[in-house]
């Protein structure tokens, strides 16, 4: 049997626990204060991709039944907040992209775990098989499109590895002294990931609610059509998870999704493609990829994962209205940029420089 999940909110308790944050944590990961962007003035802004960093497997255990977690060490690490992933290169040059789930202020290493898919693109099984300590590899990053945002309260729901992106949002709101809880659904207890140290980090107060299927079946949402309005609702995992939680909550709020694969794609429409430095003018029609497209006529476009992740595709947009599909890019790098693995046009022209 599992813990039933408290969901009633105090007003007066909200209010301590914000003044509460704001007096402990200051400029910390859970508020973010936005950057300010010099001017652009006519100059061209640079497509920047990724930093790249060399690393070692300083460690690899296997805290779940099917699931690998990495401790990856190395110099000058960028710092980095809750919610944020990496790209890590394996060694046939594949990039996948796994969530960074340890202390944002060990700035010596990076943590990450994933769970091993035999039925996968391959990634997973790469990792496991040829990633051990000792091995040198590259990753790119970090970066964040999962940002914890200032909240008086928090629920966090996590399927089964989508625990990684979530962890260290827990430890944070445990840290700042913030009301928090959590959700953590998956097959069987063994198969969770982190679990000890998520009920002992919640066991006062009954924080935590664990739901292993084969103990007790789906997990009930019901309750989140009762949360209080200022409670930020975190969810990750499978994509029947997160609709769940999406179609419960209603129409009025949504709740910050992290996904493990692209959304679904929309159909759209064909449109002309110009490639300004090459002197071409393509069409991508409806049933194709503007990778695709572009790969016919130049060959040696990098690509990856195609499915909007790993930003190996990325190209600059000179001209048109991009229709963006992928889950890495920042509002900020969207303005004139786009995946071109999955993303599109919204009208009938784009211009790439390319």
């Amino acid at each position: 049997m599992t813990r039933p999940l408290t969901v009633a909110l105090v007003a007066g308790g909200a209010l301590l626990a914000r003044r509460a944050l704001r007096r402990r944590i200051g400029a910390s990961p859970l508020w973010p204060m936005p950057a300010l962007e010099e001017p652009v003035s006519g100059r061209r802004r640079e497509n920047r991709r990724p930093s790249s960093h060399r690393v070692l497997v300083a460690e690899r255990t296997e805290p779940a039944e099917g699931v690998v977690r990495l401790r990856l060490e190395g110099a000058d690490l960028p710092p980095w907040e809750p919610g944020a992933h990496i790209d890590v290169v394996l060694p046939s040059g594949a990039v996948r992209q796994y969530s960074l789930c340890g202390d944002p202020d060990d700035r010596g290493a990076y943590t990450i775990a994933t769970r091993v898919l035999e039925g996968g693109r391959g990634g997973s099984r790469e990792l496991r098989e040829r990633l051990h300590e000792g091995t040198e590899m590259e990753i790119r990053g970090p970066r964040n499109r999962f940002p914890l945002v200032a909240a008086p309260s928090y629920l966090f729901v996590a399927g089964g590895i989508g625990i990684t992106p979530l962890l260290p949002m827990v430890r944070a709101a445990e840290r700042a002294g913030a009301d928090w809880r959590l959700m953590y659904c998956g097959r069987s207890r063994a198969s969770m990931p982190f679990l000890d140290e998520l009920e002992q980090a919640g066991a006062d107060g009954g924080r935590v609610t664990v739901v292993a299927e084969d103990e007790s079946g789906p997990p009930g949402l019901a309750f989140l059509g009762g949360l209080p309005a200022e409670t930020a609702v975190y969810c990750c995992g499978p994509e029947g998870l997160m609709d769940a939680v999406s179609g419960a909550l209603g129409e009025a709020r949504a709740p910050h999704l992290e996904r493990f694969t692209a959304s679904a794609a929309v159909p759209g429409g064909a449109f002309a493609l110009e490639l300004r430095r090459s002197g071409r003018v393509l069409t991508v029609p409806a049933d194709r990829s503007v990778l695709s497209v572009v790969r016919d006529e130049l060959p040696n476009v990098s690509y990856s994962c195609t499915q909007g992740f790993c930003g190996t595709c990325r190209q600059r947009v000179l001209e048109g209205e991009i229709d963006h599909r992928d889950e890495l890019l920042t509002d900020a790098e969207r303005e004139d940029s786009m995946l071109i693995c999955v993303s599109r046009c919204r009208g009938g022209r784009l211009v790439l420089d390319l």
